[in-house]
């Protein structure tokens, strides 16, 4: 074990289970560990290095900014919130956005968003949440609670009440729900990442929106780390062709550096007053100035490319040895074993010099950054695969 492992186990909290690499620096899609080992990162850091490490023009937006203002607090106004509150509104269709540190953090923000609007319209008493099984909505005490999976629940109750959770892809069963309880919203991901690479049916999802419609009730997508590009479109609702009420996003946003968005629809986009939410870091105009850099570019071409490397991913993974499933959309990509642990075959797979992800449901998860380059793509894909036969 070397000193900086060493080192982790003695002063930091034993929250993670890491790999046993130190990366020490990297550029684009090659990380390089202590030792000078060259690893391809097929996981980006989970969905967070959009484009890479290092990548050169996040850096120049981030270092012009550093040397204009890092902070001010939002008593102010500054150029990057602004630039980076339309470029959102203008790929989302949303109308308007607030500003926090991480997916946590922006899905209690939508939590609160959807709970005031019920309160007002219907009394305080209506304020459940509907979310799905198997869904992954952060780690507060909130966000637990709306999380769908009761692995995350145990030994931190009393969780926050208030949240209930429906059968995926059981429009029935989201229906009952909203019938048998006081609501408020109903909550998705329409691609659960860390319950397993769990894609949505396109018929499941636009029926949770005429529920939604139907009801008066606040739809809520979580692309926290579908969102920016991940699956072949700006967010990933509009592969399903509708337009929710709240959506958050966070992850690949910030390229980096941490960020959290809560965007809010013309049903609600006035729900906020002065005072009903803040905070002290959301809308760092470092990191807003690193941001836009990052959505500057996720435009036509790049989208396609997405696609493209997406494409090319299940074409190798399609009848691959050892090889029991492919879920997922674009570069977010679940593949379950036929035999063994997704653990052990992300361990054999840093071994043979690439990094990869794990998700519950025993899946390997590929998130790549969105512009790997496709000869480092093919030469994982070798790796990948052969880890699995």
């Amino acid at each position: 074990m070397s000193r900086i492992q060493n080192l982790d186990h003695q002063y930091i909290a034993s929250t993670y289970g890491r790999f046993p690499v130190v990366i020490k620096e990297g550029k684009g899609s090659v990380a390089v560990d202590e030792n000078g080992r060259m690893l391809i990162d097929m996981g980006s850091g989970i969905a967070v290095n959009v484009f890479g490490y290092a990548d050169e023009r996040w850096k120049k937006a981030v270092i012009s900014q550093l040397d204009k203002v890092s902070h001010t607090s939002n008593l102010y106004y500054t150029e990057p919130d602004v630039k980076l509150a339309k470029m959102l509104c203008d790929k989302s269709g949303m109308k308007k956005v607030f500003y926090c540190n991480s997916g946590a953090e922006a899905n209690e923000c939508a939590i609160k968003a959807a709970r005031k609007y019920a309160a007002e319209k219907k009394g305080n008493d209506y304020y459940t949440i509907i979310t799905l099984e198997h869904s992954f909505h952060g780690r507060t005490l909130t966000t637990l609670a709306a999380t769908g999976q009761d692995v995350f629940h145990q030994l931190f109750t009393p969780l926050t009440p208030g949240f209930v959770h429906a059968k995926i892809n059981d429009l029935e069963d989201v229906k009952r729900l909203a019938e048998e309880n006081k609501t408020a919203a109903i909550m998705i991901e329409c691609i659960q990442g860390e319950g397993g690479v769990n894609v949505l049916d396109e018929a499941f999802v636009q029926g949770i929106r005429e529920l939604c419609d139907e009801k008066d009730l606040i739809m809520i997508v979580d692309e926290v780390q579908t969102g920016n590009g991940r699956t072949g479109v700006h967010y990933s609702y509009q592969n399903y062709n509708i337009l929710p009420d709240v959506v958050t996003t966070a992850k690949g946003l910030g390229g980096g550096l941490p960020i959290g968005v809560t965007m809010l629809s013309d049903k609600v986009e006035n729900i906020f007053a002065p005072g009903d939410n803040g905070s002290t870091f959301g809308g760092n105009p470092v990191v807003c100035a690193g941001a836009c850099s990052i959505l500057e570019r996720l435009d036509s071409k790049m989208l396609a490319g997405v696609k493209q490397r997406s494409e090319y991913i299940f074409a190798r993974l399609k009848d691959a040895r050892g090889v029991r499933s492919v879920s997922g959309m674009g570069l977010m990509i679940g593949i379950e074993p036929e035999n063994g642990s997704a653990g052990d075959i992300a361990n054999k797979c840093l071994e043979k010099g690439v990094l990869v992800l794990t998700a519950h449901g025993n899946k390997v998860r590929l998130l790549p950054a969105l512009n790997i380059p496709m000869d480092l793509l093919e030469k994982a894909m070798d790796i990948i695969t052969e880890a699995f036969e």
